[in-house]
């Protein structure tokens, strides 16, 4: 099956560029592009996109602002943030309102690759102790998250809980199995639960979740 892939970034060479590398791949198509987030998110309405490369700072309308109303759509696209930075606000803004991950602009070719692969495959780009770095620098200016009393809360057992607390902390599936003396199988099981009982896409918003409701807490080392 080829993935379709719609650009967005405000340089054309950019777009180019990008369409060069990922015309050349036998199983990705690039179906549109943009050179802003208002012009993406009229044209994805009717583009049959599986994956949005989508720059963060652009004209009319940036990623972060475009990814959200993306998301309120119900777009079915996943969004994977392109930045120059990897400690970005805007990025975790992104990431807050429906991104599934973030990657450098000056990532490698097969790393993009295996990054556009991996999200239209429902995964998540950012590594969990990225994603935990991420979060760690930021934790103290989120505005909110949801409340003590959130009723999600009350539907995650002890044991997942423990999973969660040990996604946020940056470890592996292997390394949570090993930690909390499971097989790995079960690791998968109780993550596919915690992404259905608290409604999260993927392992990053798994991580947003655990520090927004304070059953993490951010390294400050």
């Amino acid at each position: 099956m080829t993935v379709g892939i719609f650009l967005v970034d405000d340089q054309r060479l950019v777009r180019d560029g990008l369409r060069m590398m990922i015309e050349a791949q036998d199983d990705l198509t690039v179906v549109g592009e943009a050179g802003d987030g208002r012009e993406a998110v009229a044209k994805l309405r009717g583009a049959s996109a599986d994956v949005v490369l989508m720059d963060v700072r652009m004209p009319v309308m940036d990623g972060v602002e475009a990814t959200r109303r993306l998301s309120r759509l119900g777009h079915p696209a996943r969004v994977l943030i392109l930045t120059t930075f990897d400690l970005d606000e805007y990025v975790f803004a992104a990431l807050r309102v429906g991104a599934a991950g973030f990657l450098l602009k000056d990532a490698r070719q097969e790393d993009l690759l295996a990054a556009v692969r991996g999200v239209a495959a429902g995964g998540s780009v950012v590594a969990p102790s990225a994603t935990r770095r991420l979060i760690a620098h930021f934790v103290d200016r989120l505005p909110g998250g949801p409340a003590p009393d959130d009723e999600r809360l009350g539907l995650i057992t002890p044991r997942e809980a423990e999973v969660l607390d040990a996604i946020a902390s940056g470890a592996t599936n292997a390394e949570i199995a090993a930690r909390l003396h499971m097989a790995e199988g079960t690791v998968k099981t109780h993550i596919g639960n915690l992404l259905s009982k608290l409604q999260c896409r993927d392992r990053v918003a798994l991580v947003l979740f655990a520090f927004e409701a304070g059953l993490a807490t951010p390294d400050r080392r």
